[in-house]
């Protein structure tokens, strides 16, 4: 005789790749709106007077606000300053709220931040919205990697994080050619939209089950979390039922202290973790490489569409600089992903794949800035840009790979804080700065274009260093996720199997 069968569980919609493509997309989202700005759509161009004393009217935040380059390039560095304060802060927090949740909140900070860029009146509201939209990006640039390579399969981990760091090329140019297009008629149109994308991603991170990872043990309430004994003190009330003054105060000093003696351990854990990450040589080569990779590529996709019209009197630059880029972006990043898995995914082949894409990839990229023709620019810088993006799977590959598994959310906002506030955050307001001074483009671009030489002699140091890949090994400390709602382990596909027993 059969008994019934219990029955089966129905295929989750919320599958590992259907994660890496959500994430994908928010990815996009995020480097859309540094297109977005950097456009000559949306950025324009300052006031100018010709010998004669007359003045044309300038177009776009620069032209509305009256901004000279400097102060342009301040502007690409708020949003930096942002997002390099909130990295550790939400790297820090994901010890001990869901961090799945924690990306719902930055993106909620994202999406306002965007839509406050668009109502701003001036230098300071507009810079001070940028830093907010860098405070929202944080959380899921710190996050979402660690994400990726918990559930991406062990054959095609580089791959799948080449699959997500594409969006940066590829979001920066789609951004130059939307704010191209918006800022024809009005800049403002182009932040409003990035906000309205954003939103139903916003939301997803509140409402999804959230997820957990790899070297976090989930906890059970918010609360258990705080009281650190597990117990919770007993309230006694008097005859009339209401809480003394006297037992009131007791109880409130001691959560009071509880609280301090909690945000102490955290800040406390979070400088041992700091230290543990410096004194690891393969992860500090390999961050400085990467520093020095992110100056270049920081300064080109805020200035290129700029220097472009000057130097070779591109009156498409927006579309032709965001067409390359897409493409060469998206090839060569995946590309590197590729080649590093059939290489066999290990930190020494990710460091040799590093130096000698770089280094080719700064060749072609001087090479092209040599000639005056537009078209040979056009082929070298191209064959450039699609090396210089192979990099990304290989060095977040190592971020990931090269420390415990607890410390990887603190790997990645680490890594993001230096590459920005030695890269791009300084880079681009100097070459602002050298261009005011020399005034020519050219010779701007050289030698901004010759400091990737040093981040290929960085990376190929990595590869004599004694690397170990740590993604497997365990925390000594196991760190615990707290979440008011329910938590879900690693994302795993359904898989259905029957149940039937016969009697």
């Amino acid at each position: 005789m059969a008994t019934d069968s219990p029955p089966a569980p129905n295929p989750s919609w919320f599958t590992p790749k259907r994660l890496l493509i959500i994430f994908c997309v928010i990815n996009l989202l995020n480097y859309v709106d540094r297109g977005a700005i950097a456009s000559n759509g949306v950025n324009g161009s300052s006031k100018t007077c010709s010998k004669d004393g007359i003045c044309s009217s300038g177009s776009g935040i620069q032209g509305d606000f009256n901004l000279s380059n400097f102060e342009d390039g301040v502007l690409s560095s708020a949003f930096m300053v942002g997002l390099l304060v909130a990295s550790p802060i939400f790297a820090s927090l994901a010890k001990s709220v869901n961090p799945f949740r924690l990306i719902g909140v930055g993106l909620s900070v994202w999406t306002f931040a965007t839509a406050g860029c668009g109502f701003s009146f001036n230098f300071w509201s507009i810079t001070i919205f940028r830093m907010l939209v860098g405070v929202g990006e944080a959380s899921f640039i710190s996050l979402a990697a660690p994400f990726i390579d918990d559930n991406a399969p062990v054959a095609q981990k580089t791959a799948w994080l080449g699959a997500f760091y594409m969006c940066i090329p590829s979001g920066v140019a789609v951004g130059y050619v939307y704010g191209g297009l918006v800022g024809q008629f009005n800049w403002r149109i182009a932040f409003w939209g990035e906000a309205i994308l954003m939103l139903p991603f916003a939301i997803l991170g509140f409402v999804m089950k959230p997820l957990q990872l790899k070297g976090f043990s989930p906890a059970g309430s918010k609360k258990a979390s705080v009281l650190q004994d597990g117990s919770e003190d007993q309230v006694s009330n008097g005859e009339d039922g209401e809480l003394s003054t006297r037992e009131a105060a007791g109880q409130s000093s001691k959560l009071f202290g509880l609280t301090v003696a909690w945000n102490a351990n955290v800040l406390t854990r979070f400088w041992e973790d700091v230290k543990i990450l410096l004194l690891e040589k393969v992860y500090v080569v390999n961050v400085l490489g990467y520093i020095a990779y992110n100056f270049v590529i920081g300064s080109y996709s805020y200035w290129g569409p700029k220097a472009g019209y000057n130097i070779y009197h591109m009156s498409n630059a927006d579309i032709m600089f965001g067409g390359v880029t897409v493409v060469c972006g998206i090839l060569g990043t995946l590309a590197g992903g590729f080649v590093l898995d059939l290489m066999t995914s290990t930190i020494s082949n990710a460091f040799k794949l590093l130096s000698f894409a770089s280094l080719l990839g700064a060749i072609f990229c001087f090479t092209s800035f040599c000639f005056k023709s537009l078209y040979a620019f056009l082929a070298l810088f191209s064959i450039g840009e699609l090396l210089v993006f192979a990099t990304q799977g290989p060095v977040n590959f190592v971020c990931l790979h090269s420390v415990k598994p607890s410390l990887r959310p603190l790997s990645m906002a680490i890594s993001t804080v230096s590459i920005h506030i030695f890269g791009d955050v300084p880079s681009s307001p100097l070459v602002g700065l050298i261009q005011d001074r020399i005034n020519n483009w050219r010779v701007t671009a050289l030698i901004l274009t010759s400091v990737l030489f040093l981040a290929a002699g960085i990376w190929f140091i990595g590869v004599f260093l004694h690397s170990v890949d740590k993604f497997n090994e365990d925390s000594s400390h196991p760190v615990t996720i707290v979440d008011k709602g329910p938590t879900s382990p690693l994302l795993e596909e359904n898989r259905m199997a029957d149940c039937t027993t016969f009697s």
